[in-house]
């Protein structure tokens, strides 16, 4: 921006030095410190044609002036005389006018005292450096006695060359006739009043250019102090009025140059109309001024140009940017506003209904902001643009990208973070799910398994593979998943699913237990049984000792029959005694007996099942 601001600065100064150097150019061309008058400032005495510049030159190249026959020019106040005088010798250029120049007074008609009234105003005020003065005398004898008398007394007093000629033979002697006009016997064409036009046109020419140029100065200035505005209305208007007023301008641009290029014609024409197509000096003088005044208007017009098509630049850049800033907050605000709501989002469910629900309600947010995203996108290539363009406020433009894009990125990784965790939070809430209905089918099927069925080998044989098969269905079903799951996403995962997947994963340790204890009981029941024996309890008094198989000795006979019917009876009513007990503590036993390998027997106690009365604790 520091740049730029440098930029424009030059760029002013540069124009305004351009416009400063053609307003000095024409005050140069029109000669303005030496020629402090106009024509329409003196037209009414400049039409009394009492004194003119014909055009024509010396055989040294001084410029000639003449005073033709006028009769009151002995009644011209002195004011008029000295203007007239000084104009006229302002027009032709300081080289020709450093030569010196040629007076003709033609007082062929008139008298001796015009002729000294002439001379004495002459010599008394004429601006210019003067070489020569020819008077044609008074043609009637008696005056030209007078005359030559006259001049003879008072030539001192004038201290000028002047040379008396009797005709316009002698003048024609210093004077070539070509730069004479008809009067004085010349072939000069001359027309007093159409020298009049050339010389107003070619000072209101001069007079265009440099209130044009002033204009353009005083434009350009005004273009450089204006502060641009901050908003799009303001900069519109603005642009608007300034491409208005470069538009007039340039109208008169176009008219100014339309005036040169006119008045260039008319004076070239004059040559057309002269028999040998050939302009005198003055008008090769008037030509060479119109054309530098043309140059210096093309000068002004090109500086102007060049000095708009910045600043328009700049105007047009400045809009841009007030929409960029406009579009950047509307963009950003409703950015703001998606991102707010998305971070207001729950990642946390507390069921993997609500848990979908909050998926459902991120994937449409993520669908209603799609189209901000999209304009951030685009408005941050519209901003690399106007970036790549050379645009004069990128220290402005650029962070306003970067910021876009930076919200866009948020916005894209907090919904994708949203998305993974509530994702991964249903996926873990499924797995929940899976092991809750896993340990509950598993409680059921432990508390199915009836206990009488499963004294038999069969029924335990039976229930063994039912419970191998659903131990089996838990690997199918990688329950352990749920586990891994939980080391990889601890992190992100809130309190409660934690909490949830530990009760989940504590429960499917405990229901495995509980197969495993079953898997051991049912695993010893369905062992063969080669001899099953008659559980018989012990004598209260003494513990049953197991004989030594050493000292095996045949049963004895029956012969206390009674006595056997009787121990028999109570020792049926203390093991239903005992199995009373332990069914009051909670716990079922079962029992078998095996028969010893050297033909004994043995007493077997199988583990305590208490996972069926577990199961129905916790229902």
């Amino acid at each position: 921006m520091l740049c730029w601001l440098e930029e424009e600065e030059m760029s002013v100064q540069e124009f305004q030095a351009r416009v400063g150097c053609v307003i000095t150019h024409v005050d140069e061309i029109m000669q303005q410190e030496v020629r402090p008058l106009l024509a329409v400032d003196i037209i009414e005495q400049l039409h009394r044609q009492f004194a003119m510049l014909s055009g024509g030159r010396g055989k040294d190249g001084a410029p000639i002036i003449t005073f033709p026959e006028f009769s009151a020019f002995n009644d011209l106040s002195d004011e008029d005389f000295i203007n007239v005088v000084t104009y006229l010798t302002s027009i032709p250029s300081l080289d020709a006018a450093s030569i010196g120049f040629i007076i003709i007074i033609d007082r062929r008609r008139d008298k001796w005292t015009s002729v000294k009234a002439s001379l004495t105003r002459i010599a008394g005020a004429f601006p210019g450096n003067l070489q020569l003065v020819l008077v044609l005398r008074p043609s009637r004898f008696f005056q030209r006695t007078i005359a030559d008398i006259g001049i003879r007394l008072h030539r001192d007093d004038f201290k000028m060359k002047i040379i008396m000629l009797n005709s316009l033979s002698d003048l024609h002697g210093y004077v070539d006739r070509s730069q004479l006009t008809g009067e004085l016997g010349g072939s000069l064409r001359y027309c007093h009043s159409q020298w009049i036009h050339h010389r107003t046109a070619i000072e209101n020419f001069a007079v265009t250019v440099k209130t044009t140029a002033q204009m353009l100065q005083r434009f350009g200035t005004e273009l450089a102090e204006t502060e641009l505005p901050n908003n799009v209305q303001c900069t519109k208007e603005l642009l608007t009025a300034h491409t208005d007023k470069h538009d007039q301008l340039q109208d008169e641009l176009k008219l100014a140059m339309k005036q040169g290029t006119t008045l260039l014609s008319c004076i070239k024409d004059q040559a057309s109309k002269s028999e040998n197509h050939k302009l005198n000096p003055d008008e090769l003088e008037n030509l060479t001024t119109v054309e530098r005044l043309l140059a210096q208007l093309d000068e002004t017009e090109n500086a102007f140009e060049q000095f708009w098509s910045k600043h328009h630049l700049k105007l047009e850049q400045c809009l841009q940017l007030r929409h960029f800033e406009q579009d950047f907050r509307e963009v950003k605000l409703s950015l703001d506003s998606l991102l707010e709501t998305l971070l207001a989002l729950s990642d946390t469910g507390d069921g993997a209904g609500r848990i979908e629900q909050l998926l459902i309600d991120l994937r449409s947010l993520q669908d209603r902001a799609q189209e901000s995203l999209e304009k951030a996108q685009l408005h941050a290539q519209h901003g690399d643009q106007l970036i790549q363009s050379n645009h004069y406020a990128v220290d402005s433009i650029r962070p306003k990208c970067v910021e876009l894009r930076r919200i866009c990125d948020d916005f894209t990784n907090e919904a994708k973070k949203k998305y993974d965790v509530l994702s991964k939070s249903l996926e873990i809430h499924s797995w929940i799910e899976k092991v809750k209905h896993w340990c509950k089918n598993g409680m059921h099927l432990l508390a199915s398994q009836a206990v009488d069925k499963c004294q038999s080998q069969d029924g335990a044989e039976a229930a063994l593979q039912d419970i191998e098969r659903y131990k089996e269905m838990a690997k199918e079903q990688k329950l352990s998943h749920l586990k891994d799951l939980y080391n990889q996403h601890e992190m992100s995962l809130s309190d409660f699913i934690k909490i949830n997947v530990q009760n989940a994963l504590k429960r499917l340790e405990e229901v495995h237990e509980m197969f495993e204890k079953r898997h051991a009981s049912l695993k010893k029941l369905s062992a063969k049984q080669t001899r099953p024996v008659q559980p018989v309890a012990p004598r209260p008094e003494s513990s049953p000792k197991r004989p030594s198989p050493k000292t095996t000795r045949p049963p004895a006979p029956n012969r206390r029959g009674p006595e056997n019917i009787s121990s028999k009876n109570s020792t049926d009513t203390e093991l239903a005694r005992r199995k009373n007990i332990r069914k009051a503590k909670g716990g079922i036993k079962i029992e078998v007996m095996h028969e010893e390998s050297q033909g004994g027997s043995s007493h077997v106690l199988v583990s305590s099942e208490t996972e069926e009365s577990l199961s129905s604790r916790r229902r």
